[in-house]
């Protein structure tokens, strides 16, 4: 079994250290296998943010990182670097691959980067990138969970969301339930939920999630949400199948509780 711990918009430079370290003390508890980091790691894309999001990466002792930008992963204020090059920062502090990928027998795991220079908020799922990852996703073995990673989710549960969804998410969502994946991972809005893509979206090849996160250690939390993270548990009984636990900090114990858990599958 594979426990796999996703973050979002952790907007350092925002971040409150309680929460930080409440998120620390759980994934030392939890021991995950797989950290994801589905953007926004930065408040605003500063050389001393993304340092500071390193060192908190080291902190939770993952042993492997599938991380994707987010929008604010590109800077706002910099405009010459945003247009020339705008993924120098993150890339410094994480790499040089901007959609990674996470093979193991129980999961497979596939990033796509949404944001876009020229668009401040909107996310984007290019053609190229639709046909790419439903490559990708074919070639999983029939044991592995496959799993895609945006920022941007590709749908939402309430109408005034809407405009946060990626462009050209309903070509993707079709594409990818075609190829075989199960769960789309995004956050963006702040918002924890899951959602049958299947059913929202129907008709459908086959069953499709979409689970979002939350924001997991900012001070920037929606009135209806708080700070939270994500928990998805592959099965051993069950090839394909996963448990998604909500995990959201309690500021009276100064910890992260478990507060709902979604059977997948």
């Amino acid at each position: 079994m594979s426990v796999i711990l996703q973050v979002s918009d952790a907007h350092f430079g925002t971040e409150q250290a309680p929460v930080v370290e409440a998120l620390v003390a759980l994934s030392r508890e939890l021991s995950p296998d797989l950290l994801v980091l589905s953007g926004d790691i930065t408040q605003r894309a500063r050389s001393a943010q993304f340092r500071k999001a390193a060192a908190f990466v080291e902190r939770l002792a993952v042993p492997n990182l599938l991380a994707i930008p987010g929008n604010h992963d590109i800077p706002l204020f910099d405009v010459a670097t945003r247009f020339l090059d705008p993924y120098r920062g993150y890339r410094k502090a994480f790499g040089e691959d901007l959609e990674p990928t996470f093979s193991a027998p129980d999961c497979f795991v596939l990033g796509v980067k949404t944001t876009r220079r020229y668009r401040h908020t909107d996310g984007e799922i290019s053609e190229q990138q639709r046909e790419r990852i439903a490559r990708e996703l074919r070639k999983a073995s029939p044991s592995q969970l496959r799993i895609v990673v945006v920022h941007q989710p590709v749908a939402v549960p309430r109408a005034a969301e809407v405009h946060n969804v990626a462009h050209g998410s309903d070509a993707a969502v079709r594409a990818w339930s075609e190829a075989g994946a199960d769960v789309i991972l995004a956050g963006h809005i702040h918002l924890p939920f899951v959602l049958a893509l299947h059913e929202v979206k129907a008709p459908l090849p086959r069953p499709l999630w979409a689970v979002n996160a939350g924001t997991a250690v900012s001070h920037r939390i929606r009135k209806d949400a708080g700070n939270s993270v994500n928990v998805l548990r592959t099965s051993r009984a069950e090839p394909r199948a996963c448990i998604v636990e909500h995990w959201a900090f309690s500021a009276p114990t100064s910890a992260f509780l478990r507060t709902s858990e979604t059977r997948l599958g």
